[in-house]
């Protein structure tokens, strides 16, 4: 087509030359053909402009001849094709939102600035947002929780989860999830889980009542089993025997009942608390004279390296709670012979408590469920130990009360390591020394 319109373009300069040579001037017979060959141009460049100007895109292309025709058929082939895919398109864009109004949770997509872009029917119903007055308003202007506002400013570039009750129907309870959503978006979502959370609130109750109630008997009938078999004359009763099983089956259960009720507690009150000054290096001390007594028969070689003078912000008795269950668990699930080593120190992330040992070590399949209540890895192990399956979970609650985490890295055959992980901005400190404590057997 290209070649045909160079022989077109030839053949007009051609006669015009020809004209001009009757004429007796070439050059002028040569300009009047170019200059018809351009008027012809404009002619269907006029003729395109008012027809890409026409409203409808489906209005048929003007007649032309030569490369004008190729040009009008191109242009109109590519508007129907666009036609095609705008409808598709639309219907896709229709689907997406009859599928986002369906859904039960509330979404909304958020700009790099916070600012909403869009939002589904259920925001309207969980949120409280109206259309179209609260699009391009920041989030946080209309739900006014401080900590909200540090969720969203801190959190668009990572999953993280957050429970609030609705700021338009305080009745209900929401999770808060927000999660990097197209190109310097964030998408969240918010989930209606008052019933959920009504349920874990009557189970808490539930817990709680029942361990209180169960705490009187267990203790007149623990009184009762000590003095019967601390009598000399019991050694010469037949149940003798039975009645030591019992006292010990007693014992457990008070531990399990002491147990639930803590981890009640630290359920029930999850706000972060400051407290005061703890003395962990003191603490340490307490715990390594604990270990020792409670692995008097293993052999163990308990080391540990801390710095004395290293101290933080928190309940005492929360944080006494978390270490002995560790440095306990530790004892237990150490074999005769093993090693247990535990370290305080703090470096440019905050301070750090670990609790290394020798044992069995625990699978990875295992280890994100060890702060569930009563998993155990080795059910026949944990009851012969005593365990309660409790003290991860009261762990992994006074960790989040103390705005820590609590990491776990273990291997099978080549033991585990523990790690409670306190922010610099609960660091009391001073002169930096350093102790060390190695104790075999």
């Amino acid at each position: 087509m290209l070649l045909a319109e160079y022989w077109r373009l030839i053949l007009i300069v051609s006669l015009g030359a020809f004209v001009g040579f009757l004429l007796g001037d070439i050059s002028l017979g040569m300009l009047i053909g170019m200059s018809i060959y351009l008027i012809r141009h404009l002619f269907y460049i006029n003729k395109l402009s008012k027809w890409l100007a026409e409203p409808k895109s489906n209005v048929e292309p003007p007649e032309g001849n030569g490369i004008w025709f190729g040009i009008f058929n191109r242009i109109f082939k590519l508007q129907k094709r666009n036609k095609s895919q705008k409808v598709k398109l639309a219907a896709a864009l229709t689907r997406f939102q009859e599928a986002a109004s369906a859904m039960p949770d509330a979404m909304i997509i958020l700009t790099q600035e916070g600012k909403i872009e869009w939002f589904n029917q259920a925001a309207r119903r969980l949120l409280g947002l109206k259309a179209p007055q609260d699009i391009e308003q920041h989030i946080s202007n209309l739900i006014r929780y401080p900590a909200f506002k540090a969720f969203v400013e801190n959190q668009l570039d990572a999953e993280r989860d957050m429970e609030i009750l609705s700021p338009f129907d305080e009745s209900l309870a929401l999770q808060l999830r927000i999660a990097p959503y197209g190109k310097g978006k964030a998408l969240l979502v918010a989930r209606d889980i008052t019933q959920v959370s009504r349920l874990e609130q009557v189970r808490r109750h539930f817990v709680a009542n029942i361990s209180h109630e169960l705490r009187t008997p267990l203790t007149v009938l623990t009184g009762y089993m000590e003095t019967l078999t601390i009598n000399k004359k019991s050694h010469e009763n037949p149940w003798f025997q039975p009645m030591q099983h019992m006292y010990a089956q007693t014992n457990r259960m008070q531990g399990i009942v002491k147990d639930l009720l803590l981890l009640t507690r630290l359920e029930n009150y999850t706000e972060s608390i400051v407290g005061a000054e703890v003395e962990v290096p003191e603490l340490i001390e307490m715990l390594l004279e604990e270990a020792r007594m409670l692995g008097h028969d293993k052999t163990q070689a308990l080391t540990a390296d801390y710095d004395s003078t290293l101290r933080i912000m928190g309940r005492r008795e929360d944080i006494q709670s978390a270490f002995s269950n560790l440095v306990s668990n530790a004892v237990r699930y150490t074999p005769k012979g093993g090693r247990i080593h535990i370290k305080w120190f703090s470096d440019a992330t905050g301070a750090h408590f670990i609790v290394e040992d020798s044992g069995m070590g625990i699978s990875s399949m295992d280890i994100p469920r060890l702060t569930e209540r009563f998993f155990r890895v080795d059910e026949a192990r944990s009851r012969e130990t005593g365990g309660t399956g409790l003290g991860l979970a009261i762990v992994k609650h006074v960790l989040q009360r103390h705005d820590g985490a609590l990491s776990i890295t273990s291997e099978l055959g080549k033991g585990s390591q523990f790690s409670c992980n306190f922010p610099d901005t609960r660091i009391v400190i001073s002169k930096k020394q350093v102790s060390s404590i190695n104790n075999a057997g």
